[in-house]
């Protein structure tokens, strides 16, 4: 299914009450799904589980503090921008949630009316922005993940791993003789072999958690969390070969008669204060050998 055709998740927070009950009710609809929460930390690990598309926060009541919840919601990374309508009494100072970045108030006893009107323009503006961030972090000629995207989750990663003290692996390949290539079949043709690569390398790719993205003109990386180099080096023979198996003619290339492509591994476990250029530099070091020795090579720097 399309990531946006299906539907929008609305998170409620708040006391278990006539009132919010009744703005459950108010807000059920075919295009959303609402999750209730009515302690602090399951609102926390809701919120970071399902990523809601929009937060009710009730920020008085008898069990939890609500301002906290948001100060909490809006520090982490992976929910600072989910948008928040904060749920108070007529009498209550907006300017404290406003404070943590709520976008909005809705003020008790609730008008229904209003509250779904609201509800629905902030999840049309978040459905807008996530198709733009999305087409922002896709690559437009072979539609996989672009620079900007690796960029951002190798950074992610690396921070991960050093707080898991784990592995973290990258694979960087590009397509041997790809100048040749254009220079013989035209660079529409290229296009299209760099179409055909990028959707194969994507395809093979089994783990939600690894990247494949095109780093630059004819080069791909491809990021494996909590993986070592021998793991590492078992997709990579598969890369490998599927793009053999592809069967692309490249009469210019001096390893084989079709589209091969040279790959570099580097494996590491990042250490705190540490770059992941050291990374990217290992795997571009491998790739440099293994193109040295020919291409359609395997070069593995751990």
């Amino acid at each position: 299914m399309n990531e946006h055709s299906q539907k929008q998740k609305i998170l409620i927070v708040g006391d278990v009450s006539p009132n919010m009950n009744e703005l459950v009710e108010a807000l059920k609809s075919s295009d959303y799904e609402i999750v209730v929460a009515t302690t602090g930390e399951s609102a926390l690990e809701i919120a970071h589980s399902i990523h809601p598309d929009l937060i009710f926060l009730d920020v008085v009541t008898s069990e939890l503090d609500g301002y906290a919840i948001g100060n909490q919601l809006k520090e982490k990374e992976i929910t600072e921008k989910i948008p928040v309508i904060c749920i108070a009494s007529q009498d209550d100072d907006e300017t404290k949630g406003l404070q943590f970045g709520a976008m909005d108030y809705v003020t008790k006893p609730f008008h229904f009316p209003l509250i779904k009107a609201r509800a629905k323009n902030y999840l049309t503006l978040k459905r807008q922005k996530d198709i733009l961030e999305h087409l922002s972090t896709v690559d437009s000629l072979t539609g996989i993940s672009n620079r900007r995207r690796f960029d951002v989750f190798l950074e992610h990663e690396w921070r991960r791993a050093i707080r898991g003290i784990s592995n973290l692996s990258l694979i960087m390949m590009d397509i041997d003789y790809f100048k040749q290539f254009n220079e013989h079949y035209g660079y529409v043709a290229g296009d299209e072999c760099l179409k055909q690569v990028a959707t194969i390398l994507d395809s093979t790719i089994e783990r939600s958690t690894d990247l494949m993205a095109r780093y630059d003109s004819d080069k791909f990386v491809c990021i494996l969390p909590l993986t070592n180099a021998k793991g590492a080096t078992v997709l990579a023979n598969k890369l490998k070969e599927i793009i053999l198996s592809l069967k692309i003619p490249h009469v210019q290339s001096a390893i084989a008669e079709y589209i091969t492509i040279s790959l570099g591994i580097a494996t590491r476990r990042p250490y705190p204060n540490s770059s992941p250029s050291l990374l990217i530099s290992d795997a571009e070091t491998a790739l440099h050998e293994a193109k040295r020795y020919g291409g359609n090579q395997i070069k593995n720097i751990d």
